[in-house]
């Protein structure tokens, strides 16, 4: 299998680590960038590291002189608050740190995307957006807006560049702690789910790993419910 370069943005932790980890053991090239590194998690694996906040409008990109062959896009926010208590500030932080981010990094590194000859691009949703949750109107309308983008992504980019959508429920990541810190609230969230258990990194890692790859090579435009069935069964 040939090697490929892959960049995941928001790399350090949660499912961004955990895509990072399985790339590196399909031996695949990686380049990092995260908004802290102040410790590096990877063991001295040959990654390039960079340090950078995409979510900032003054954000400057490192440059990238060799072609991208996959790009992951993982940062996320878990902004759960009732409707009235939220301030247009929630709003536009969710949209940038989840959308505009986004929108950013694939600007910036289009051309070494399209120097690939099967580039694919991953970006995160939630199970929120098709499935209405109380106090999520501010995170579900960011990656809402995130799957609008990245469809109309696919359809602009085809057949060159692959976009797709993952779309977890809670997943047991430091963003989602402050939810998951105690057994019995880890209880109560895998109940809510037909699987009945939360989420592991891994779950969605193995999942982006696949969209990564020549082995998807027939999908692109798709939001990939990664939810121990949240969004699809009833019990």
């Amino acid at each position: 299998m040939k090697q490929k370069h892959i960049l995941v943005i928001g790399g350090t932790s949660g499912i961004g680590k955990a895509i990072v980890d399985e790339q590196l053991q399909w031996n695949n090239r990686l380049t990092v960038i995260s908004r802290g590194i102040h410790l590096n998690p990877f063991n001295n694996a040959d990654i390039r590291l960079f340090q950078a906040d995409v979510s900032s409008p003054e954000v400057i990109l490192p440059e990238i002189q060799e072609p991208i062959d996959g790009i992951a896009y993982c940062p996320g926010t878990i902004n759960l608050k009732p409707f009235k208590m939220l301030k247009d500030e929630d709003f536009l932080h969710d949209l940038s740190v989840n959308l505009l981010g986004a929108v950013r990094v694939i600007r910036h590194y289009l051309p070494r995307l399209l120097e690939s000859q099967k580039a694919s691009v991953v970006l995160f949703s939630t199970v929120a957006v098709q499935t209405g949750m109380a106090y999520h109107t501010s995170i579900a309308a960011a990656k809402g807006a995130v799957e609008g983008f990245g469809r109309a992504l696919a359809a602009e980019f085809a057949p060159k560049i692959r976009v797709n959508i993952i779309a977890p429920s809670i997943t047991n990541t430091p963003l989602a702690s402050r939810l998951l810190n105690n057994d019995d609230r880890k209880q109560a969230a895998a109940s809510r789910h037909p699987l009945h258990k939360i989420g592991e990194p891994e779950d969605s890692a193995s999942v982006a790993s696949f969209l990564l790859s020549d082995r998807s090579s027939w999908i692109t435009g798709q939001i990939l419910g990664v939810d121990g069935g949240m969004s699809a069964i009833k019990q």
